[in-house]
């Protein structure tokens, strides 16, 4: 069983990977950020027959070509993205390099719902067959939540703690609070900890029917993004550098947009003063920046909980589309990421986000100076620094 090594060590992450509409890998991920073009476009109605004339889905996947054509048969969207993109990471930091022994090393998966497109496929097959029991059974396993997570353990070899987590947009601030309070409680050493979403036709036709009637209907994404997160003296130790230091995860919960200000506010504050930090001391936040009553809630949460306007303000949802469970994961990624002018080292940043069903919560980190370590910044000074940064 892993343990803190130190007092004074320091829970950090040292490395992600992504699969995205921009392509394969973070440096695909880092330049779309960069450049403030957008993944979202028209879709080809022959092949999505969905109620949005727009979205985000990651073009010609090729799941053969990142994963070979052994085992992948029976393997659905989401959980070919998650085992691809858990692949990209653990490429660069083979497992027998994370840690003294694969059982040190955990997964911490979030997704909203596992795949819609393989729950409900699987049920349309048992209702409009001869008989109830006349589907293909290789294709039951994805159907439950954890089919992603599993199979990315099986798959890479890990056989450290596996958990699926589910909380909307939050997902991604949830499965790292997770993936943190495995580490301090010694279950692991290190975590692979991230997020997958797929971009189906039945997921399309449920968020239409579930967005309310004055919202209007956000284009969807998918890809996945995952870090890497261990203790930094073990990261050292082994010739892996931090990226950003975790110091603090807040959640709340409200029944109503009004209330989701508060709600936010306090979790920002906690945050900040569990990790002794000044709300004037903040200079990045990535809000989640939903559109209608949430977007202004947590605004008007940011102003209460930090004051003035020193913080740089960034948003990206139009970059990507809606892309559920990955969307803080992708948060994360601009503020790592990000060209923001002035040095990165030393730069406290806030992710903050919300979502429809009730849940809110910060991620507060410190920045190391690594932003050339994924991908390089445009080389045109008047291209776009990371979609659209405000500051109020």
């Amino acid at each position: 069983m892993s343990r803190q090594t130190g007092t004074g060590d320091r829970l950090v992450l040292t490395d992600w990977a992504a699969l995205s509409p921009w392509g394969v890998g973070a440096e695909s991920l880092a330049a779309g950020i960069r450049s403030g073009r957008t993944a979202v476009a028209e879709l080809d109605p022959t092949l999505w027959r969905t109620p949005y004339r727009q979205g985000a889905p990651i073009a010609d996947l090729d799941l053969p070509g990142l994963l070979g054509n052994k085992g992948i048969r029976s393997m659905d969207r989401a959980t070919g993205i998650a085992v691809a993109t858990v692949g990209l990471l653990l490429s660069k930091h083979p497992i027998d390099r994370l840690a003294d022994t694969h059982s040190d090393v955990g997964l911490v998966l979030g997704t909203t719902s596992g795949s819609v497109q393989s729950m409900m496929s699987f049920t349309r097959d048992s209702l409009t067959g001869a008989k109830p029991y006349h589907v293909d059974p290789a294709r039951f396993p994805n159907t439950v939540m954890n089919r992603a997570a599993g199979q990315c353990a099986i798959w890479h070899g890990l056989k450290g703690p596996n958990t699926t987590v589910a909380g909307g947009a939050v997902t991604g601030l949830l499965a790292l609070s997770y993936a943190m309070r495995l580490q301090r409680g010694g279950h692991c050493a290190v975590v692979v900890c991230g997020a997958v979403e797929e971009f189906s036709e039945q997921r399309a036709w449920l968020e239409w029917h579930a967005r309310t009637q004055d919202a209007d209907p956000v284009p969807l994404g998918e890809g996945a993004v995952v870090f890497l997160a261990e203790w930094e003296s073990s990261a050292t130790a082994r010739g892996r550098e931090p990226v950003a230091d975790l110091l603090a995860t807040e959640f709340g919960a409200f029944a109503d947009p009004a209330s989701a200000r508060f709600a936010l506010e306090r979790c920002v504050t906690r945050a900040l003063r569990r990790a002794g930090v000044r709300p004037e001391q903040v200079d990045l936040v990535v809000p989640a920046a939903p559109a209608g009553p949430l977007g202004e809630a947590e605004q008007w949460a940011l102003d209460d909980a930090l004051g003035g306007d020193r913080a740089v303000r960034l948003r990206h949802r139009g970059l990507l589309g809606d892309t559920a469970s990955v969307s803080a994961n992708v948060q994360i990624a601009v503020a790592l990421v990000a060209d923001v002018p002035g040095p990165s080292a030393g730069r406290l940043a806030l992710v903050t986000s919300v979502d429809r069903e009730g849940i809110t919560g910060c991620l507060l980190m410190r920045l190391r100076d690594h932003r050339e370590r994924v991908g390089q910044p445009p080389t045109d000074a008047g291209a776009p620094t990371g979609g659209e940064e405000t500051q109020r």
